[in-house]
């Protein structure tokens, strides 16, 4: 995103941002006390964002600020925050957009997630590096390699084992996401747990409906007439994590399994794309078992 600010008359590109997000008890003066410290050290705001949820008591807060704003950086800006965060009983994060998040990749089989995110990266539209592609079987490699990426082969032969190996490289490709783009396995409780809020699967179909394998072939069994994708946090239990994104797409009677495999893969790219970079963004706060979305 570009903005441009005025200092003593010259218009500045703006390019780097500290993105600010919040989760705490609801209550009166939590925005005002936050914008205030930010205006307090000369900080610019450029977009924020907030919610209050009254199911929960919660609220949510996003803000970007202009990085070259403040007189000081980004460790010295949550030094200084923690007081005020501890008052409101805050979980909080800063992060700096000019350090891209890395995304690593699990895929099995089908390439077409895969092969769009890859677009996107290359193409500049996905804020991100990809260090790493991680698959079950050998048949990607070319693709993956072609992009420049490094591909690692871990056979399920022991599942256990296997994604012991995984989340070895996870780590050690220094991993803030770990996206399942059709990474057709069940990830262990245990490691979901670990990196809570940190794996985005698709599932193809418009969760809750259709959790598991075969969606396709259920939705066709039961007549629907519309088809969908959910982009979600993975957690221990099965296609049932915290919803990002979704989408849908209208069929028909006329349409048989493989039509709607086809059309639901078009789906399944567009809100793996859109989660992801939200996600990317910050724009996405955990709510239990929803999400707050600043889209």
């Amino acid at each position: 995103m570009w903005g441009r600010r005025q200092t003593e008359g010259a218009a500045l590109p703006i390019t780097r941002r500290y993105i600010l997000t919040i989760t705490c008890p609801d209550r009166v003066g939590i925005v005002a006390a936050v914008t205030g410290f930010i205006a307090g050290l000369g900080g610019w705001v450029l977009e924020a964002a907030q919610h209050g949820d009254l199911s929960t008591g919660r609220f949510f807060l996003r803000i970007e600020i202009i990085a070259d704003s403040l007189p000081i950086e980004l460790a010295e800006l949550g030094r200084r925050f923690a007081p005020l965060a501890a008052d409101f009983d805050m979980r909080w994060r800063l992060t700096d957009t000019g350090v891209a998040k890395a995304v690593v990749i699990a895929v099995s089989r089908e390439d077409h997630c895969l092969a769009d995110l890859l677009y996107r990266w290359r193409s500049g539209d996905l804020p991100c590096t990809i260090p790493l592609v991680v698959s079950n079987h050998p048949d990607l490699r070319d693709l993956v390699e072609w992009h420049g990426v490094s591909f690692l082969h871990v056979p399920m032969d022991d599942p256990q084992a296997a994604f012991a190996r995984i989340e070895e490289a996870f780590v050690a490709a220094g991993g803030d996401v770990l996206v399942l783009a059709r990474f057709m396995q069940i990830v262990p409780a245990d490691f979901c747990q670990r990196h809570h809020g940190r794996i985005i699967n698709i599932h193809h179909s418009f969760l809750p409906s259709f959790a598991g394998a075969r969606p396709y072939h259920q939705a066709f069994e039961r007549g629907v007439k519309l088809i969908g994708a959910t982009c979600h946090y993975a957690t221990a239990e099965l296609d049932a994590g915290p919803i990002i994104e979704q989408d849908a797409r209208r069929i028909d009677h006329s349409d048989t399994v493989e039509d709607l495999v086809r059309v639901g893969r078009d789906v399944e790219r567009t809100v793996l794309a859109r989660g992801l970079r939200w996600h990317l963004e910050d724009r996405v706060l955990l709510n239990g078992a929803r999400t707050v979305v600043f889209a």
